[in-house]
């Protein structure tokens, strides 16, 4: 999955992959009856959802045994398939209400409240706005859309072992074609509601559409990622033909009408490049801003928190600025300059990249050798850096991380976009593969994915104010454990916290006080000294996906105020590898979040 998929948008299909094994581990909490009819009533629900969401499936390496069908599927991404998902959720609410009143654990008990927030999050898009998200409120964009997902998802959550995966594979591609004319005429359905993405982000649409139409078809990363990785493996069968046939016989023809489905709404689309410009947008973004932070906190609230934390981090960033001998302009202004450093640059090449890629890497494993000095529990998970594939790069983020397989049969993949290698000064790369890998992303998913004693569904949540904030975190944990060698090293982490403090400003001012693209492009370069064309695509996702970029600094501001908290309880008895266990209770609300640690402190403190 993108990372970005969180808990209360994937739902319980993101989350039906226990098996039985699982499921008795999460009954057998404890001897209460009632907690292991609740395990049931979860498991039940989970297989139901497993069922409608092959994709799923094979995001978490399930797609064998009893469920190998589901690897020659893909998702029902139809109105009537979202009405189906909407009924089942509203029906597992409804099963799941019934143990409010039960006599159950403390653990069965969270289990539940999380539970029940998430499916509940999940019927407002299509509940209230007959959307498919509040964060993702188009059906095709610059992020957004089959053509988008579904070829990454082929080549990178797919695996290739033997002739059946290759069969599914092809069938899989037939599949593409389908999904991509329901999203073309489901587009042309909601354009008609005034759903459709702003002007530039359609320019940006067409663009990839076009990159990945204009190859002839046996050469299309589509069919040479079967063919490669087919080889690889010594699989006899002629694959290259059998996928060039369907690309060129099926896919490509629905991309043609894709391409020129968005060509002639172009025009149509509503001026504006906030959600404030369709129909009910303010509704939206205030569903958005809930969903996305997990609190009641206004557009303003957030929009004021975001000035107040740029103002402190510059005020941090002046002084080591100062001291490297960057003294000139203002704080953005000097990043400015160090960001065009030569001695910051590496070479945009090939060679380049792979330079860039191996010092990644390096940092990776040197913060890794850190870890147990904070950490009791650490998952052994393989996580390998890639670069984003190139037919997506012009409109994907600029970092992102895809969770592995349940069974370690796909790793984990921390993504960095290597389309200009002058959006990536040496500086700041240290502080992205903390937020990514570890102690980041990496390390909190993992370590949900590995936990021995929860259900399945909280191994695999992610609600983004939850793992955005702890990847934040990680980025200021690897401070506290060394691992900013440098002076510049450090701004670099202090840039990535303005950054990410500027989009709490950014987001809510396009989507509640209408600014434009350009302004808020213009905030994010000014504030935070970042290249043009990296703010603009930051700028140009948060047009498309409302509310998302505020859950990284709220989430952070949680995390930071339940570890001082902790601290403060315990004073010298304060141990910061148990304030960090609290990641094997899974994913759940900020202020979940804030009670879970409390009452571990006072536990701890009893004890």
């Amino acid at each position: 999955m993108d990372r970005r998929l969180f808990l209360s948008t994937a739902g319980a299909s993101a989350l039906a992959a226990a098996t039985p094994r699982v499921f008795a581990q999460a009954a057998g909490m404890s001897g209460n009856g009632d907690d292991a009819r609740l395990s049931a009533a979860f498991a039940a629900i989970f297989e139901r959802a497993l069922d409608r969401s092959p994709m799923f499936v094979t995001s978490l390496g399930l797609d064998k045994g009893a469920r190998a069908g589901a690897k020659s599927q893909l998702d029902d991404n139809s109105k009537s398939g979202m009405m189906k998902e909407l009924a089942a959720t509203r029906a597992a609410i409804k099963e799941l209400e019934a143990f409010k009143g039960a006599s159950l654990s403390d653990a069965q008990r969270l289990n539940l409240d999380v539970i029940l927030y998430s499916l509940g999050q999940q019927t407002v898009a299509p509940g209230t706005f007959g959307l498919n998200s509040v964060q993702r409120p188009y059906r095709i964009f610059q992020q957004g859309g089959s053509y988008f997902r579904v070829p990454d998802f082929l080549n990178t959550a797919h695996t290739i072992n033997d002739s059946a995966d290759c069969d599914a594979y092809v069938a899989r591609l037939d599949a593409f074609a389908r999904n991509l004319r329901t999203d073309t005429a489901l587009q042309r359905d909601e354009a008609a509601r005034g759903y459709l993405a702003p002007a530039w982000s359609l320019d940006l649409t067409l663009g990839q559409l076009k990159k990945l139409r204009g190859q002839p078809a046996a050469q299309s990363s589509m069919v040479q990622s079967l063919v490669k990785r087919a080889s690889a493996k010594g699989i006899s069968g002629d694959w290259q033909a059998q996928a060039t046939g369907v690309v060129e016989k099926a896919i490509y023809p629905a991309l043609d009408e894709q391409i020129a489905a968005i060509e002639a709404l172009k025009g149509k689309t509503a001026a504006g490049d906030g959600v404030w410009r369709t129909p009910r947008g303010d509704e939206i973004y205030a569903a958005a801003l809930k969903q996305a932070t997990t609190t009641d906190l206004s557009a303003d609230q957030i929009h004021a928190m975001g000035l107040e934390q740029v103002a402190d981090i510059s005020a941090q960033l002046d002084g080591i600025l100062k001291d490297a001998g960057y003294s000139s302009g203002t704080v953005g202004e000097r990043l400015a300059k160090l960001n065009v450093e030569p001695s910051q640059l590496y070479a945009d090449s090939t060679d380049g990249r792979s330079a860039l890629l191996a010092q990644l890497n390096r940092d990776l494993d040197a913060m890794k050798a850190k870890l147990p000095q904070a950490f009791t529990t650490i998952p052994d998970t393989k996580l390998e850096i890639r670069a984003v594939p190139v037919e997506i790069q012009d409109g994907a983020s600029n970092g992102y991380y895809n969770r592995a397989a349940l069974d370690g049969s796909r790793p984990a993949i921390y993504f960095i976009n290597l389309k200009d290698l002058g959006d990536w000064p040496k500086y700041g790369l240290p502080a992205l593969t903390y937020h990514e890998g570890v102690p980041g992303h990496h390390l909190q998913i993992s370590t949900a994915q590995t936990a021995g004693d929860i259900p399945m569904l909280r191994k695999t949540a992610f609600m983004s104010a939850y793992t955005e904030g702890w990847a934040l975190y990680a980025e200021q944990l690897a401070d506290e454990l060394g691992g900013y060698a440098t002076p510049l090293d450090r701004a670099g982490y202090l840039q990535s916290f303005l950054f990410r403090a500027a989009r709490l400003v950014v987001d809510t001012g396009i989507h509640a006080k209408r600014w434009s693209r350009e302004k808020a492009t213009d905030y994010m370069v000014e504030k935070t000294g970042f290249a043009r064309p990296r703010c603009q695509r930051e700028v140009e996702r948060y047009c498309t996906q409302p509310g998302q970029a505020t859950s990284y600094k709220v989430g952070h501001g949680v995390w930071t105020k339940a570890r001082a908290a902790a601290q403060a309880e315990l004073g010298d008895a304060f141990d910061i590898k148990q304030f960090h266990a609290i990641l094997e209770e899974g994913a759940m609300p900020l202020s979940m979040l804030e009670q879970r640690v409390a009452a571990r402190a006072k536990a701890a403190k009893g004890a």
